[in-house]
């Protein structure tokens, strides 16, 4: 689950913990072994990154074991851009962060987040990108799939269910085939290892962080495991731990279902431009006959044939953001074209998703990796499929998709437990109660499960992501004072529209 422009990427959505109790430890067992990556020298240098060089970061690569239980075998690298603080005498310290996904590259984050920081507070910090493993520059996943992503809708019958299985089957044989002994470790638990070497090369004692979306649970497993090396963080968007990965996804069919009807209200009384009904019942009557069109023979737009797997996915876009309505009315009204049987040239938002679908990014093998390699899943097809069944009544567009099977079923079983997250480490949480990539509830979850944490509530907004994303005054001074002062607020808080 990442903020991004075209947002497939974004679905969605940690090291060794005590037998049995739910407490993590904070040292790996061999400490020895692991003391030359903690103070290991690291060689700054130019990005080779226009958006950041312009911004006057320098980027390095700090070596980590690739499995943190043999730290004197193979290693791999983690590519991290830094921002200095320009603030030498009233420095904090080092502010790591991840975009989400999982499976987002983020050595350019923070020059997007500093402009929403103030300045007393951005010049306090090092702040701090960095591509997770298994993504972008370090040590990239690419599984050499035939298609962009293992996210997609089941179809509208069993014969289809039944072939999606057989894809998410075969991108899990793909990837086993070409990263079969690395896959085991890409996961959160080791990110959240790499992220506390960093701390260590960088000479520091503790970091604070900002994480969008998946980027909450890999900080809120962070403060698990390395409970005394946290320092100030903000968690945006949050991640249910007790029930990522499959609980998150299945949680995002509501929400958008919801979204769409908001969407398909705000376009019905903008008919004289879009022309796809007068009613929000009618227009969203349409998109379902699009998706029934597309089952019985793929949409014909430009190169692409658009099946009923991914049409749903090109709505899921854009439903992340109510500044988008108008570019996903514009995008049905050209799969409408489409399933009329009309000549389209998809404009540049349709295209940039199609082409994500059909023909991919190596990231999104990466965010198959995280994924699987989290958390163990149900293996049946059966319980998807009557999971899939009972969602269409009420979430007949998105409930297939959130309760489908992916290739996590046909992986190898993760190599750790899934971290519980259960600790009174204070965060500042943010959520959106219309959030459709992590639902409320999810944050109020992590909430619960972090005691010492604060909630910021922002009302009645359908959108994704908030600091640094969608303009919230409220949201913005709670997230800039905690950064500033370290001081979370005396209770929960609401915010509302500016």
């Amino acid at each position: 689950m990442r903020r991004t422009t075209t947002a497939l990427a974004a679905l969605a959505t940690g090291a060794g913990l005590l037998a049995g109790t739910g407490l993590a430890t904070a040292e790996p067992a061999d400490r020895g072994g692991l003391d030359r990556f903690y103070h290991q020298r690291l060689d700054w240098k130019a990005c080779g990154d226009a958006k950041l060089d312009q911004a006057g970061a320098q980027c390095t690569e700090v070596n980590v074991p690739l499995d943190y239980t043999r730290p004197r075998g193979r290693t791999i690298t983690v590519a991290i851009s830094r921002l200095r603080a320009t603030d030498t005498a009233h420095r904090r310290g080092i502010m790591l962060s991840n975009p989400g996904g999982p499976g987002g590259p983020g050595l350019d984050m923070m020059v997007d987040v500093r402009s929403t920081m103030t300045p007393e507070v951005a010049s306090r910090y090092d702040l701090i990108g960095m591509d997770p493993r298994g993504i972008g520059r370090s040590a990239p996943i690419d599984c050499g799939w035939p298609i962009g992503t293992m996210l997609m809708s089941p179809g509208l019958d069993r014969p289809a269910f039944d072939r999606t299985a057989g894809v998410q089957a075969d991108l899990a044989r793909r990837c086993a085939a070409r990263h079969g002994e690395v896959l085991p470790h890409i996961s959160t638990r080791n990110t959240a290892r790499d992220m506390d070497v960093i701390r260590g090369a960088l000479g520091e004692r503790r970091i604070s962080y900002f994480g969008w979306s998946y980027g909450t649970y890999l900080g809120s497993v962070f403060t698990q495991l390395f409970p005394r090396r946290t320092d100030r963080f903000v968690l945006d968007s949050a991640v249910d731990p007790a029930g990522y990965m499959t609980g998150s996804i299945r949680n995002m069919g509501r929400p958008n279902e919801e979204a769409l009807d908001d969407w398909a209200e705000w376009t019905a009384r903008r008919d004289a431009e879009y022309h796809l009904g007068t009613s929000g019942a009618q227009v969203r009557a349409l998109v379902e006959g699009v998706i029934r069109q597309a089952a019985k023979s793929p949409l014909q737009i430009a190169d692409y044939r658009l099946d009923e797997h991914f049409a749903p996915m090109l709505l899921f876009a854009s439903l992340d953001d109510p500044r988008n309505k108008a570019r996903l009315a514009a995008t049905v009204r050209q799969l409408a074209d489409a399933a009329a049987g009309k000549p389209v040239q998809p404009g540049p938002d349709l295209e940039a998703g199609l082409r994500m679908i059909y023909r991919g990014q190596p990231q999104l093998s990466g965010q198959a990796a995280v994924i699987c390699g989290d958390a163990a899943v149900p293996r049946d097809p059966e319980w998807y499929w009557r999971n899939i069944q009972r969602s269409r009544a009420a979430q007949p567009v998105f409930g297939p998709f959130a309760n489908n099977i992916t290739g996590c079923a046909f992986w190898a079983p993760p190599r750790e437990e899934k971290t519980v997250v259960r600790n009174d480490v204070p965060a500042l949480i943010v959520q959106a109660t219309g959030d459709t990539r992590t639902a409320y509830s999810e944050g109020v979850a992590l909430h619960r499960a972090m005691t010492g944490s604060r909630l910021v509530t922002l009302q009645d907004v359908r959108v994704h992501a908030v600091f640094a994303h969608y303009p919230n005054r409220c949201v913005e001074n709670a997230v800039n004072t905690y950064f500033r002062d370290g001081t979370l607020p005396g209770t929960d808080t609401t915010c509302r529209e500016n």
